[in-house]
């Protein structure tokens, strides 16, 4: 699999316009340009343009559904941290990329401090889990150490709109 980062944009300085769309697409990332524009107060050309332009800034990096874990037979979340051994930086980006592909992992973030991963990981049960852990994860070579955390409950925090 190519290694793919993600790229280095500067702030984009945004009006009440743009916030207004921002704030639209993410409510609802199928709603139409026209009632964009509506609730943004612009004409449609205009919120196609600003839209198009928020885009190719990389403030809109994509517009994705939300799946329900639990209605797709995940119902069991858990936090999964992970300890090196080694850090030689082209393994790092290896082993992160591996981390991204595994079933039942919603998001990698790898990160400063006592642990070098964060994985947030949905699975059908107890013995998913494991195996995702063990089949997986600690059978790569730089892996240390892993520790498992279950999620209780999720919520979606307030965004990055003000």
């Amino acid at each position: 699999m190519a290694e793919v980062r993600p790229k280095k944009t500067q702030p984009v300085p945004l009006d009440g316009t743009d916030l207004a769309i921002l704030a639209a697409l993410a409510e609802d990332g199928r709603m139409t340009n026209a009632a964009i524009a509506s609730r943004a107060g612009v004409a449609e050309s205009t919120c196609a343009y600003r839209v198009r332009a928020l885009r190719e800034s990389g403030v809109v990096t994509g517009i994705r559904a939300h799946l329900s874990a639990e209605a797709l037979g995940r119902p069991l979340h858990a936090i999964i941290k992970v300890r090196l051994g080694s850090h030689s930086r082209e393994l790092v980006h290896h082993l992160y990329d591996r981390l991204t592909t595994l079933p039942g992992v919603l998001t990698v973030f790898h990160v400063g401090g006592d642990d070098d991963f964060l994985l947030h990981a949905a699975v059908a049960g107890p013995e998913a889990l494991r195996d995702l852990i063990l089949e997986h994860i600690t059978v790569h070579p730089m892996v240390r150490q892993t520790e498992t955390q279950l999620v209780f409950e999720v919520r979606d925090g307030r965004g990055l709109l003000p």
